[in-house]
């Protein structure tokens, strides 16, 4: 059988009702874009049903794959998870609620396609295309600067959750990351760009979803999370 060209992972935690939508949607994009993908859901211990959700679309849909946590691992563990079992020499991940339109996704993989290791969406690029609050808008330019500052990063949205790497190139890095929730996803670019990777970045169309699990306390750890990399990379030399 012949293996898959794209892999697409939705990381999800009590989003049953952004998975009625997600899956089928995925599916519609993924279809158009290549005759090879599969799709994994990350389910992190949910309690909502949504393990169930995408049992019934898997037996409808061999392409559609349940990764079942019994516990919750947190999302940066989740996606650590389904990386390691993707068969696609693309991988892709986005967030459940879809608030990056998923018109966009055929420039993310096609960016892989082109040669770059990682390609991601950005809401902070002059021509992105963005709707939230001042207070949050505010909060994630300030996160971002201070990313750049401290960790050396070129990337200007790191928090994005519309991102896709080249299998082959990213396997090496995972067992670096150490963040198991949020900051994964500014971790695995600081890490990789450190490394000489690729990195192609491209405005996208993108509204806040509604559910979403990202807490204010997630927003404020941060801080924290960017100190603590610093460390890592240039007191630990990791």
């Amino acid at each position: 059988m012949t293996e898959p060209e794209v892999t697409a992972i939705i990381p999800v935690y009590n989003d049953c009702a952004a998975l009625k939508n997600a899956i089928p949607k995925s599916i519609e994009v993924l279809s158009k874009i290549t005759d090879g993908f599969e799709l994994i859901v990350a389910e992190d211990g949910s309690t909502d049903g949504s393990a169930d959700l995408v049992k019934e679309f898997s037996r409808s849909d061999s392409r559609v794959h349940l990764m079942h946590s019994d516990e919750r691992l947190g999302r940066g563990k989740a996606l650590n998870r389904a990386f390691g079992t993707a068969k696609g020499t693309i991988v892709c991940y986005y967030d459940v609620d879809l608030a990056t339109d998923m018109r966009y996704l055929p420039q993310l993989i096609g960016a892989i396609r082109a040669g770059a290791d990682i390609s991601t969406g950005s809401r902070l690029l002059p021509d992105s295309d963005i709707r939230r609050t001042g207070g949050r808008e505010i909060a994630s330019r300030s996160y971002n600067f201070l990313v750049r500052l401290f960790l050396g990063s070129r990337v200007i949205d790191h928090q994005c959750g519309f991102k896709a790497f080249s299998k082959n190139r990213i396997l090496p890095v995972l067992p670096r990351i150490r963040s198991d929730h949020w900051f994964w996803d500014t971790e695995i670019l600081v890490r990789a760009q450190r490394q000489g990777y690729t990195v192609t970045e491209f405005p996208v169309r993108w509204r806040a979803g509604k559910g979403t699990t990202v807490k204010a306390k997630d927003v404020f750890s941060m801080g924290s999370a960017i100190l603590r990399l610093w460390w890592q990379i240039h007191v630990q030399k990791d």
